[in-house]
């Protein structure tokens, strides 16, 4: 046994020398660092001009670069304007005074109601001159049906005589002194300016506020801001009919509480789509106006709303 325990030993001393070597030869394991929290899809970053400058969705909160930003915006524009070709105020109107009294009316209530109300305005009180003079008493129960109907008359009063003593009874075609008439403000300018005279403008009312930040086209929340930044993505030329198709899409089918997504034709570029319905079927019972078979806004809309199948409001009192 003496002779047999040296033997052992340098074997055993052997073989632990070579699993040293080899441990010093193997590579060392590789522990992994820990990944970043995903940054959630639809994070976004408010540029300077009230901007977005990441991806909406669906890209895992890729950044969307400036030039993506202006595509998918336009490209959204021109799906709309297929959709509703026929888009147009929804104030009926005949003569830019007409238009600049319905849209001060239209605050806090529908134009259609405005529409039902403005025929028995106008063939009482048909110029500046004739409402300036009006009696308050007998314009409030004309425009009672609006709500906030005093405050309206005083307003429309007094727009009307700032238009016969500053500007010869004619309405100006100029913001700057469209926004000096009592009630109106940028987003009434902007309606005249586009509709009366065809100088482009954007009009941000509820439903252009709450759709192009669903579209995440701006992280702005003041009109003023949300007017600057979507302009800045589209050509001047297309401001007055980008308002309308967005207004008319937010009316019709991207509502506020129910968005019927399933019904939507621009569901497959949609950030936000999944807010609302999204089965098909029940979306269909959501669509409103001539997208779900009812009556529009105005009592006399355009020929080409008509033609693509829309019908006309009815009067005030109507059944």
């Amino acid at each position: 046994m003496t002779k047999e325990m040296p033997a052992k030993k340098a074997a055993d001393g052997n073989e632990t020398t070579a699993r040293r070597t080899a441990a010093k030869k193997a590579p060392a394991k590789k522990v992994p660092a820990k990944r970043a929290p995903a940054k959630k899809a639809g994070a976004a970053r408010e540029t300077a001009d009230g901007g977005v400058a990441a991806k909406a969705g669906g890209t895992g909160g890729k950044p969307e670069s400036r030039t993506a930003l202006v595509r998918r915006a336009r490209r959204i524009n021109r799906e709309l304007a297929e959709v509703y070709p026929y888009a147009h105020p929804e104030l009926d109107f005949e003569n830019p005074f007409q238009l600049v009294v319905a849209t001060v009316l239209s605050a806090q209530t529908t134009d259609l109601r405005v529409n039902q109300t403005t025929p028995a305005l106008f063939a009482k009180y048909p110029t500046p001159e004739d409402l300036a003079a009006a009696d308050p008493e007998e314009v409030e129960e004309i425009l009672r049906p609006t709500g906030f109907f005093r405050a309206k008359t005083k307003s429309v009063m007094g727009l009307s005589k700032a238009l016969v003593e500053e500007f010869g009874g004619e309405v100006p075609g100029r913001l700057e002194d469209l926004v000096k008439l009592p009630g109106v403000g940028r987003k009434t300018a902007f309606v005249v300016l586009g509709n009366a005279f065809g100088r482009p403008g954007i009009t941000v009312d509820t439903h252009f506020q709450r759709l192009v930040r669903r579209w995440k086209w701006t992280e702005a929340t003041e009109p003023d801001k949300i007017e600057a930044a979507v302009g800045a993505l589209f050509p001047k030329s297309d401001w007055t009919m980008l308002s309308h198709h967005v207004i008319f899409h937010g009316r019709r089918i991207c509502h506020a509480r129910k968005p019927a997504c399933g019904a939507c034709p621009i569901a497959p570029i949609c950030p936000a789509y999944g807010e609302g319905e999204t089965d098909p079927e029940k979306a269909k019972k959501l669509l409103k106006y001539e997208k779900g078979g009812f009556p529009g806004q105005r009592l006399n809309p355009p020929r080409s709303y008509l033609d693509a199948g829309g019908r006309p409001a009815p009067p005030l009192g109507a059944g």
